[in-house]
């Protein structure tokens, strides 16, 4: 084994204007995250209790968009959604539609451990969650002064909004230099002109060798009600097997087309690719056009990034003492 490595995400693409103290303020909460989840892995909790830990601490800050702080849907209320993955036996656990469970990843790792299904959606995952005695606080708890303010921009746009990222084209890596120019977007072949993809994620192997991964998001800025991303599905957003560990952020649609995190595995596999190989090869051949990212980690102890936006809002760090926080490269 090559020792404990972790990774955590909240969100691709980023505005090359967002002022220097909202840069900021994101480095010093995914540093702490990196620092909670070390801490963890030193103690000797497993993979799949490491990035519960970190992806709750990132859904109860409102910097990201995932619990409080999440995006607003045209109603102007918050539909959560998140998943979990346990590499070792590849148990899973999903939810969405969660409007009133604090932190929903430990909702979906209830959904893993202590219900018969994979995955739960709206009114039947909050009467799981109401039995399970978890955390429950008002819609009115997510919802923040600057995402209202966001949804009537959206509004007034008609569009589903974008907010603080631009992205372009170009493949980066975390070792890869910046970027190259600006690309229309568009989801499902329709044009839109901002989104929000700031989900958050984390992956981790531990020091024996388990990988693990967790995904948690709002959603889009003035998103249809009842509109479900990748965050949810294991495979696309969210994966974990024997031999990695992988989390996505960006646009859905496209990385729900692409099953972008098991593709990582699956080349791993069938092509026989080292984690950063895989990595850049799923973000280049896999995504259609769409914008997105990724942060994950193999069983050998190695973790990567990859992401053909801009930037991504990252942390890595590995037993051997590596660690970086990093937007743009």
């Amino acid at each position: 084994m090559g020792g404990w490595a972790i990774a955590v995400h909240g969100g691709a693409g980023v505005d090359p204007n967002l002022p220097t103290e909202r840069q900021e303020e994101a480095k010093r909460l995914l540093t702490h995250c990196l620092n909670l989840g070390i801490s963890a892995l030193r103690s000797n909790l497993s993979a799949i209790d490491v990035v519960e830990l970190v992806v709750r601490e990132l859904e109860t800050d409102p910097l990201f968009n995932s619990g409080r702080g999440s995006a607003l849907t045209e109603k102007g209320t918050v539909e959560m959604e998140a998943s979990i993955m346990d590499g070792p036996k590849r148990r899973c656990g999903a939810v969405s539609g969660i409007t009133t469970v604090k932190n929903p990843i430990s909702l979906a790792r209830l959904v893993m451990e202590k219900s018969p299904h994979s995955y739960l959606a709206f009114a039947g995952a909050e009467e799981f969650a109401r039995n399970q005695g978890v955390e429950l606080v008002d819609n009115d708890y997510f919802i923040t002064e600057d995402n209202v303010g966001m949804l009537k921009l959206a509004k007034e746009a008609n569009s589903i909004l974008f907010d603080y990222r631009i992205p372009i084209v170009g493949l980066e890596t975390c070792s890869a230099g910046a970027a190259a120019t600006e690309s229309p977007l568009q989801m499902n072949g329709l044009p839109i002109s901002v989104y929000t993809p700031e989900t958050v994620g984390c992956v981790v192997v531990d020091k024996e060798g388990r990988c693990a991964a967790a995904t948690s998001t709002g959603g889009l800025m003035n998103k249809m009600t009842g509109r479900i991303g990748d965050s949810p599905l294991i495979g696309a957003g969210t994966y974990a097997c024997d031999l990695c560990g992988v989390s996505c952020t960006g646009e859905g649609e496209a990385i729900i087309r692409g099953t972008l995190a098991r593709e990582v595995g699956a080349v791993m596999e069938y092509k026989g690719l080292g984690l950063q190989e895989a990595v850049d090869y799923v973000v280049k051949e896999r995504l259609d056009e769409g914008k997105a990212g990724l942060i994950a980690v193999s069983n050998n102890g190695e973790v990567a990034c990859g992401f053909n936006t801009n930037g991504m809002f990252r942390g890595i760090a590995s037993e051997d003492g590596f660690m970086e926080v990093a937007i743009w490269e």
